[in-house]
């Protein structure tokens, strides 16, 4: 029975939950197969334990590190501009969420002067992938995620925010 709810998780689009729906406190988000498997083996390690953080803490402290840096949205389009750009358009994509307080950090950036005309037009899951990649370029032992896993999650608890139960 896991594994048929699984398979429907997978293949169910999820719809987006509304702006003014304070009762989502995850959002749906795509990651690049390359970043997804690296994120895999984070969750998989043997230093993701006390408490094992999953793929929406996972996805949020990657955001969370890339935006602690004043050059943020540099570093970002300078990374989709130079090499994800290379990549096939095809490339497969693997669902995830990720907490909302850092898909609001994606989305103003998704909003930004710097992703409209004359620009070219970067995607979610394109702004989501170039966080882990910058991550995984800069620690790939990835401690410095499970760390800022931590802080996020201490910051949610602090602000009462809880993730759906249903």
């Amino acid at each position: 029975m896991f594994s048929t709810l699984q398979a429907t998780r997978q293949q169910t689009p999820i719809p987006a939950p509304s702006v003014n729906d304070d009762h989502h406190d995850v959002i749906e988000t795509r990651l690049w197969l390359d970043e997804h498997v690296w994120l895999y083996k984070l969750l998989r390690s043997e230093d993701n334990v006390s408490p094992t953080f999953r793929f929406p803490d996972l996805i949020a402290a990657c955001v969370s590190l890339v935006f602690t840096q004043q050059n943020a949205p540099s570093r970002i389009f300078r990374f989709l501009g130079t090499q994800l750009v290379l990549r096939t358009p095809q490339t497969p994509r693997r669902r995830e969420s990720m907490w909302r307080t850092q898909y609001e950090l994606l989305l103003a950036l998704q909003r930004s002067p710097a992703n409209r005309h004359p620009n070219p037009k970067f995607q979610l899951d394109q702004l989501t992938t170039a966080c882990v990649a910058l991550c995984q370029e800069e620690d790939g032992s990835g401690i410095s995620i499970l760390q800022q896993a931590r802080r996020n999650m201490a910051e949610r608890s602090q602000h009462g925010q809880h993730a759906l139960s249903g």
